[in-house]
């Protein structure tokens, strides 16, 4: 692996979009498991969510530094949501971009993991225009 940044950074990055992923894929399933019922949806969000772990996640955790993010506060688009839709949308864009950051990162690292993660990505593309078919965006 060569970075300009050192492991540390690249970690930190890893841990954060990590995360990003598996909270976007745990805000669709919930959705679609509480208020719609859709079991065959959240079987795949469920499938998604274990493919997108990873086993030295101690050694990315290790790197998380919270108190030095320069965008933890909360945008203003982020507060607020006008409808179920607008939730899902978000959470869709937000895994799917957390899917592509670490796509390229584990290109660094392990090319078959990033393969996974590219996977994650278009099947979540695939996932989200079935899920959104019809609501009013």
């Amino acid at each position: 692996m060569t970075t300009n940044f050192g492991e540390p950074k690249l970690f930190r990055l890893i841990d954060a979009n990590l995360n990003r992923l598996k909270e976007g894929i745990r805000v669709i399933e919930d959705i679609n498991r509480y208020l719609f019922d859709n079991e065959a949806l959240c079987k795949e969000l469920k499938t998604l969510r274990h493919l997108a772990t990873v086993k030295e996640y101690p050694r990315y955790l290790a790197h998380r530094d919270i108190q030095n993010d320069v965008l933890k506060t909360t945008t203003p688009s982020e507060k607020r949501r006008e409808d179920i839709s607008g939730i899902l949308l978000a959470n869709y864009k937000r895994a799917q971009e957390a899917a592509r950051v670490l796509e390229e990162a584990f290109k660094l690292i392990d090319n078959d993991k990033s393969e996974d993660f590219k996977t994650v990505r278009y099947r979540l593309y695939a996932l989200e225009q079935e899920n959104l078919k019809g609501m009013s965006l």
